[in-house]
């Protein structure tokens, strides 16, 4: 069963839809939480994917033996999301939860995570604006607290390059010139590669240029996927697919690694956390790739956007949330706790002081020592947005469409309306209000 409910997200109303089960917590601190802390220690669950995350818990527990942490390996991604939400319907939620950004307005949807608003808003000035961006809906309403991003830069071979003849564009424009003139001088290579498979990826790209995919219009959402921004990156992509000047093969396939081994595939527009798909896919190019910003759309301009990343939220139905939102402060703003985040978790902190713990850039890019420098700089110009609550009907909308249009070689246009038009539909049917 499917039922509409309008929460309040300060000045401005979210309409929600909560699937399957009637009304919940509202995950504020009660005299439950009260009694439970002043009986005893309090022993919180948490969900998370991250690798060694109970070895940064161990040091937490250590110091809070008031409040002690229990962390339960999740396999990340959409199954572990699913796993929560029906852990939150059958009332048996962790305390906490690692969710991934985009994943975040579907609990907030699913009533299954709690308003931070009051205990977290105080944190805003730890984070960039477009990753708080990420965690905020409605006005100023928090509901995680940013762990890692995925801030986008360009990755180049240096070596290759060079031997081309080619600069490291600073606009999208010139990266179009460069592929023609890769092209050009050995048909066996590609400057880059569109990637139908990863709507993630063009998610970060069109956030670089302004995109607002969802937003929330006093009690009704908006959606705008096709949005000007959005379908300068579409048609800019599907003309050089089409103009045979850029590859079509997606990411993390065999053939699409061996091309980043081989030196027959020359850029990959990614986020902060590539090197590790690069040392295990191209062994052969360590040390000649090369770290650079995104082109950017207009000269002159400095942005960025995410691929990927998380926040740390807390279960609506906690009994200990003032406990809760005191570990995930702790994990994602304290200098210990983001050392730990990088050298046990090997993840890319949120906060922006975390670029502290990171001095040695990656193994694989010791040919350029700033690297961290360099990521430090380009997560600062990230712009984030906000995500709907069914992100993932429209992940696979992208996925359908532009797999078309890249066999057919016919309009990203048309494609990315057609994801348009599936996000509207889904969220209409399942009840959400929207504004026209």
């Amino acid at each position: 069963m499917t039922r509409t409910r309008l929460a309040a997200v300060t000045a401005a109303m979210l309409a929600v839809v909560l699937a399957g089960c009637s009304g919940g917590s509202d995950g504020s601190t009660s005299s439950e939480e009260e009694n439970s802390t002043s009986a005893g220690p309090v022993t919180l669950t948490y969900w998370t994917w991250a690798p060694n995350m109970d070895k940064i818990a161990e040091v937490w527990n250590a110091a809070n033996p008031d409040i002690q942490v229990t962390v339960n390996k999740q396999a990340g991604g959409d199954d572990a999301a699913a796993k929560f939400l029906t852990a939150a319907k059958a009332g048996n939620p962790p305390d906490l939860v690692q969710a991934e950004y985009q994943m975040l307005p579907s609990f907030v949807a699913a009533e299954a995570v709690a308003d931070l608003t009051e205990e977290a808003a105080s944190l805003k000035g730890e984070f960039s604006d477009g990753l708080w961006n990420l965690v905020t809906l409605g006005t100023d309403s928090v509901y995680g607290i940013p762990q890692d991003s995925g801030p986008m830069m360009l990755y180049y071979r240096k070596d290759l390059f060079d031997k081309y003849g080619i600069e490291v564009p600073k606009t999208w424009e010139e990266y179009a010139e460069a592929a023609r003139t890769v092209r050009k001088k050995d048909p066996k290579v590609y400057l880059g590669t569109f990637s139908s498979k990863d709507p993630g990826s063009f998610a970060g790209l069109a956030q670089q240029a302004g995109g607002q995919w969802w937003s929330i219009s006093g009690d009704a959402w908006k959606v705008n996927i096709n949005d000007a921004a959005t379908t300068k990156v579409a048609e800019y992509w599907g003309g050089l697919v089409k103009e045979g000047v850029i590859d079509d093969q997606p990411y993390f396939t065999p053939e699409w690694n061996k091309a980043l081994n081989d030196g027959t595939l020359l850029t990959w527009p990614s986020a902060v956390w590539a090197p590790g798909t690069l040392s295990t896919n191209a062994p052969d190019g360590k040390g000649k790739w090369a770290v650079a910003p995104l082109p950017q759309w207009n000269e002159g301009e400095n942005y960025s956007g995410f691929w990927g990343g998380s926040s740390t939220a807390v279960a609506a139905k906690s009994p200990h949330k003032a406990a809760a939102v005191k570990f995930a402060t702790w994990l994602n703003t304290d200098p210990e706790a983001l050392k730990l985040l990088v050298e046990e978790a090997a993840v890319y902190p949120a906060a922006t002081k975390g670029s502290e713990a990171l001095t040695e850039a990656p193994e694989y890019f010791e040919n350029q020592p700033d690297f961290w420098k360099q990521a430090s700089e380009v997560a600062a110009t990230a712009r984030g947005f906000t995500f709907g609550p069914n992100v993932n009907v429209a992940y696979d909308a992208f996925k359908n469409a532009f797999d078309k249009a890249v066999q057919e070689k016919s309009s990203f246009t048309e494609a990315l309306n057609s994801v348009q038009e599936a996000a509207v539909a889904d969220m209409r049917n399942s009840g959400f209000q929207l504004a026209q």
